[in-house]
């Protein structure tokens, strides 16, 4: 009889011998679970309402997740992103006029090292009010449809749950913003959330039509009549799917997943795009996006997906802060290495190494001290 902590590492092993496909697309995080392994956050602030928010009585879990004129917003939540995700939020919450009234839809997946319930009580140890749902995303929904890309961070199968959101959150949630975990915002997200999506147009999110949008498809991709067809009764514009505002009623009624799925099992076959979860949003909405204000995207901060180089902002206003791309903020910040855009993130980063005892009042920005009556998906 195996002693169990040699069977825990023998086991997968075996299992992998035998069943190959066991194995693909399990990301390569560290195999503890333990939270010793996971940033230390300090508690953030809380915040407030300001003067004219909505407010409503009896507001319950499933009240809250339900309301449409809560500002919605999905993001997704895992142990090797969670300290860009706890900077986002906190970012949305210290610009937010209306704090109380956004809601985050976490989705966790099923496979992390470290288990939704563990990344849950996370969360609520930091933002102890936060108004908050955590859904588990089972990664063997997507795997097969996965393929190889040119950066492997790419491939991880949580970075494709933003096309099952009209399938994993609550049918009554119509609306959503969708958020990547590596950016800030520097503006009032309700803002973002009043864009009108005209017609019958499902996403919002700025459109860079000045892009090269050849180069997200491969040659073999462009030479096919059939294929490149798609494009040929509109004009598609390059879009980050990073920020991107969501009707998840048209969605659904649409099949939009679907839609997607299909493009992705095509590339199984025949290679026809070299990034990741980015080109099946194109083929299905380029030319037919609601473009929204560059200002809500500044992307790319991070470099390109190879060598993650340092760059600068795009001319204009900014209000959301992007580093897609290779280079993170915590990560060149911690290796001591990190490009001057780095430095706008570095306000919202809650970690804290354990050994600093900075006290949450010394902290070189100021805030409003407030409550919020916080409801949360208890996974406890």
């Amino acid at each position: 009889m195996l002693p169990s902590s040699l069977y825990a590492v023998v086991l997968p092993l075996f299992l992998c011998s035998l069943f190959p496909p066991f194995c693909l697309g399990i990301r390569s995080f560290p195999t503890t679970t333990t939270t010793t392994s996971l940033p230390h956050d300090d508690e953030a602030p809380d915040y407030r309402n300001g003067v004219g928010c909505p407010v409503s009585s009896n507001r319950t879990d499933v009240v809250l997740r339900c309301d449409p004129s809560l500002v919605h917003i999905a993001m997704t939540l895992d142990s090797g992103y969670l300290r860009g995700s706890i900077a986002a939020v906190h970012s949305v919450l210290r610009h937010s006029s209306c704090p109380e009234n956004v809601f985050f839809h976490f989705i966790a997946a099923e496979f992390d090292p470290t288990t939704p319930r563990v990344l849950t009580r996370l969360v609520r140890s930091t933002f102890p009010s936060l108004n908050f749902k955590v859904y588990i995303f089972r990664e063997d929904t997507v795997l097969d449809l996965i393929s190889s890309s040119i950066r492997q961070a790419l491939e991880n199968p949580l970075n494709y749950a933003r096309n099952y959101l009209g399938d994993i959150l609550d049918p009554c949630v119509r609306r959503v913003i969708y958020l990547d975990s590596d950016l800030v915002v520097v503006d009032d997200i309700h803002k973002l959330w009043n864009v009108t999506l005209t017609g019958s147009r499902v996403i919002g999110a700025p459109e860079y039509c000045h892009a090269n949008f050849t180069k997200y498809f491969t040659d073999t991709f462009w030479s096919d009549p059939v294929l490149s067809r798609v494009f040929s009764r509109v004009r598609p514009c390059y879009f980050n799917t990073g920020v991107m505002v969501m009707d998840l009623g048209k969605w659904r009624e649409g099949n939009y997943r679907k839609r997607i799925e299909n493009w992705m099992e095509l590339q199984r076959k025949k290679r026809i795009y070299e990034l990741g979860s980015l080109p099946p949003f194109l083929l299905v909405f380029g030319g037919n996006v609601e473009g929204i204000d560059h200002r809500w995207n500044q992307h790319g901060l991070g470099g390109d997906n190879v060598n993650g180089i340092c760059r600068s902002l795009h001319p204009g206003p900014v209000s959301l802060l992007h580093w897609s791309g290779k280079g993170k903020p915590w990560a060149r910040l911690d290796a001591k290495q990190p490009c001057p855009l780095d430095r706008l993130w570095e306000p919202y980063d809650l970690f804290k190494p354990e050994q600093r005892t900075r006290k949450q009042n010394d902290h070189p920005w100021g805030f409003s001290s407030s409550i919020l009556v916080g409801y949360s998906h208890d996974l406890l």
